[in-house]
């Protein structure tokens, strides 16, 4: 019995399919980053969790309302 394997495992894509897929990753993690900056956000910490969740972070992100400076 033959159990497919996710994209970036399979073993019949190329290496360039492979790379590809994580420099696209990587590229959204930058995005992310600089959108919950924009949000007043942690930018690194949205970055990790961009590393490990990809589009699911990116969703969070633009669901969040900004973060509003305490009042003084």
């Amino acid at each position: 019995m033959n159990i497919p394997i996710p994209y970036p495992f399979s073993g019949n894509k190329s290496m360039n399919d492979q790379a590809q897929f994580f420099v696209g990753w990587g590229t959204l993690s930058l995005i992310n980053s600089g959108l919950a900056q924009s949000k007043n956000r942690s930018g690194l910490l949205w970055w990790l969790a961009s590393l490990f969740f990809g589009p699911l972070a990116t969703l969070l992100i633009v669901i969040l309302d900004k973060v509003r400076p305490p009042a003084v």
